[in-house]
């Protein structure tokens, strides 16, 4: 599966780590993914999701 929210798109970032000496190492900061279900064209779905897309569904919702 890859780390990628299927409403929104969002991917994983990448950059550096930085020690107290400035070292810079490569690290990357992954997609905070959910299995939700979700209702699409009326019918429950399951899918993964982002919490800050399931968030958005919620508020628009209600």
């Amino acid at each position: 599966m890859a780390k990628v929210c299927q409403l929104s798109g969002k991917r994983a970032l990448s950059g550096n780590k930085r020690s107290h000496a400035l070292n810079a190492s490569k690290r990357k900061w992954n997609v905070n993914l959910q299995k939700t279900t979700v209702m699409i064209d009326g019918k429950p779905t399951k899918v993964v999701a982002s919490a800050r897309a399931i968030r958005s569904l919620r508020k628009a919702n209600v």
